[in-house]
């Protein structure tokens, strides 16, 4: 029998939190489906994880069910894969089968949990808001670098290598003998960094520095 040849699946529109099922059961897809929708999560299913890795998916707060045994790559392969192509999707692993090894194997992964077929609902339930909660955080915490590191790239060389001797410490008048720069020079600079980093107080300066890693560089 000749397989059809696959084509990439639609990308998936989703405005509230989603969660993926990669699971070869087309009973449990259905029956997890029923469940993270009766309490208002958006679902989209997978049979196998090649399906899934055919499809762009969203950017929203989302975690992913994923059965241990599927047919072609593993749940545990497919974790593996996930973190190569740095997707941080939080994962909840499910199984039939499960033992001591696939499960320390699976949270050294990273997974939010490892549940044992038959599970109670609300177990399930209870794994998916603490990882649709963790992929929230960690959206934010993304965009919030993404946004300081936006700033961050207007300054000038110059400016940057202040930044660093700021964080390190150092007043105006040492950076000023550290760079043989006059110190009303240093002051000025630092009055640019500060409305480019759009930063309130040198207290929210050095946090942001921080938050970017600036730091100056040993000798």
């Amino acid at each position: 029998m000749t397989e059809r040849p696959k084509t990439p699946r639609e990308p998936i529109s989703a405005r509230e939190p989603l969660v993926l099922i990669v699971e070869d059961d087309e009973l449990m897809r259905e029956a997890l489906s029923n469940l993270f929708a009766s309490i208002g999560l958006e679902v989209e299913v997978f049979g196998c994880a090649a399906e899934m890795l055919q499809t762009t998916l969203p950017d929203v707060a989302s975690c992913l069910v994923l059965d241990i045994r599927l047919p072609g790559m593993s749940g545990l392969d497919f974790q593996g894969e996930l973190a190569k192509a740095n997707i941080h999707i939080p994962v909840i692993f499910m199984t039939g089968h499960g033992d001591i090894p696939m499960s320390v194997r699976a949270m050294k992964g990273g997974a939010v949990d490892f549940l044992t077929k038959p599970f109670r609902d609300q177990d399930m339930l209870d794994a998916v808001t603490l990882a649709i909660e963790r992929d929230r955080k960690r959206r934010e915490a993304d965009r919030i670098v993404a946004n300081l590191q936006t700033h961050f790239q207007t300054l000038t060389p110059r400016e940057r290598e202040i930044l660093a001797f700021v964080s390190s410490g150092l007043m105006n008048k040492q950076i000023a003998a550290e760079l043989g720069l006059a110190e009303i020079t240093v002051k000025i600079h630092r009055g640019h960094i500060m409305k480019k980093m759009d930063a309130k107080s040198l207290a929210d300066l050095l946090r942001k520095a921080e938050t970017l890693g600036v730091h100056r560089a040993k000798a």
